[in-house]
């Protein structure tokens, strides 16, 4: 999710004049549980496969559509992420722990992930992008203005991280949401690639690890039609 192109240069200008990054605020579709919801979540056995697993494909949400969070819209399509400086942002906004550690601890330079569609009427993979700047502070946990402040976080011990992604290409077809899956339940009878697609078994996580399989599996849909996998 991204600020539009109104609102977004002119807080970062603003953020520029104060030391800010040079790169404007690209905000993500995050999970909305209260702290102790986060708490218990963080007890249970994960769904997705320890972190030690070394992932080097992943899917991250964004938001294509207008949605204001304390007057500021968070909308970010990969059309917008294509309009950026060398088509590359930030990925900022990431408030779910788990979310966080993929990023902070996973991500290295190079690395591959869908640019996903989410929150939207037609909710889909849409494009591939390039982890291109690994971890470091994000710095909109510090901002009072920003929808991802949080005062809880503080700048000698930040909670949150992110991540630069650069624009590589276009999904040959946009690849829906339904299909994927109508897919993974297939899959989960015939023991199929897209079986475990952390998509489904852990659906609320904005940044997840896709295994090799998965990520060659989707991108050979792109020149298949819709239901002729």
């Amino acid at each position: 999710m991204k600020e539009t192109a109104g609102s977004t240069i002119e807080r970062h200008r603003a953020k520029r004049d104060l030391k800010m990054p040079p790169k404007k605020k690209l905000k993500i579709d995050r999970d909305k549980r209260s702290k102790t919801a986060e708490k218990e979540e963080s007890a249970k056995p994960s769904k997705i496969p320890k972190n030690e697993v070394q992932y080097t494909r992943w899917l991250m949400k964004s938001e294509p559509e207008s949605r204001f969070e304390k007057g500021v819209d968070v909308k970010f399509g990969i059309e917008d992420l294509k309009k950026e400086p060398n088509q590359t942002a930030c990925w900022d906004g990431v408030r779910n722990y788990q979310a966080r550690n993929f990023m902070r601890d996973q991500m290295k330079n190079g690395h591959l992930a869908f640019f996903y569609h989410s929150n939207c009427k037609n909710p889909g993979i849409a494009a591939i992008v390039e982890i291109v700047k690994e971890s470091y502070v994000d710095y909109t946990q510090f901002d009072k203005t920003d929808p991802h402040y949080d005062p809880n976080s503080k700048k000698e011990n930040p909670k949150w991280f992110m991540v630069d992604v650069k624009f590589v290409r276009m999904m040959k077809r946009f690849i829906p949401l339904q299909e994927l899956k109508a897919l993974h339940q297939e899959h989960k009878a015939t023991d199929g690639p897209l079986k475990s697609v952390a998509l489904f078994t852990s659906a609320r996580l904005s940044v997840q690890p896709v295994t090799e399989d998965e990520f060659e599996y989707i991108c050979s849909l792109e020149d298949k039609p819709v239901g002729a996998s």
